[in-house]
């Protein structure tokens, strides 16, 4: 049994997460096979590019039913970025499609803003701060970060959730206060990229490896 099944859908930046786990010794394999996904100890779901083409491939593949009878497992299950907006009930992106509905929630569009004489394009693409939103991240896999952390963002959509108190950490960009990571139950996701953010982002993989110790 794997630590880790980081899941396969063609439309992912793979490499970058398999060299997270390898950096703090998880044992991983990528694959799209949903036996090998549900014999793993945690799953990632990683992801760059379109919402509603992934749902399709997630749906044409069975993934879609593999992801959430993973979840029934109780087993950690981590969404990054477009991986992370996936588990939500509805995307806007270039029209309405269907999520996982694993998490209550819509995503929704960044508006392109411009504040005095700074812009700020869409996508955003760059290091930004996390800021407490939960108090309490103990247990999660931000415990060994802090307050104020900057990660690695690269996205045009940002994730909605209902339930305000599944929010762990929350980003600015101008002055859009939006939510950038979640803990669900089982579930914890990221709209950030922590296998991009150097040390601060490979304590969540350190992290991850205690809690399946």
């Amino acid at each position: 049994m794997k630590d880790v099944a980081i899941i396969d859908y063609k439309m992912s930046n793979l490499h970058s997460v398999e060299a997270a786990c390898q950096k703090v010794g998880l044992s991983y394999l990528t694959t799209s096979n949903s036996e090998k996904i549900m014999d793993s100890k945690a799953a990632i779901l990683p992801g760059v590019g379109a919402f509603g083409p992934a749902m399709s491939f997630l749906k044409k593949t069975g993934l879609d039913c593999c992801i959430k009878d993973y979840v029934f497992t109780g087993k950690p299950l981590i969404g990054i970025c477009l991986g992370m907006q996936l588990l939500f009930e509805s995307s806007e992106e270039f029209g309405v499609h269907e999520g996982l509905g694993l998490v209550k929630g819509k995503v929704k569009k960044f508006q392109f803003q411009k504040l005095k004489n700074q812009k700020y394009p869409v996508p955003q693409v760059g290091w930004n701060k996390i800021k407490k939103e939960n108090a309490n991240w103990e247990g999660s896999l931000l415990e060994n970060n802090k307050d104020g952390d900057f990660l690695y963002f690269v996205h045009s959509y940002y994730v909605e959730p209902e339930e305000p108190k599944i929010i762990l950490s929350t980003t600015k960009y101008n002055n859009k206060k939006y939510c950038s990571s979640i803990n669900d139950k089982n579930i914890f996701a990221t709209q950030f990229h922590p296998e991009k953010s150097g040390l601060v982002g490979i304590a969540i993989y350190e992290k991850l490896k205690n809690n399946l110790r």
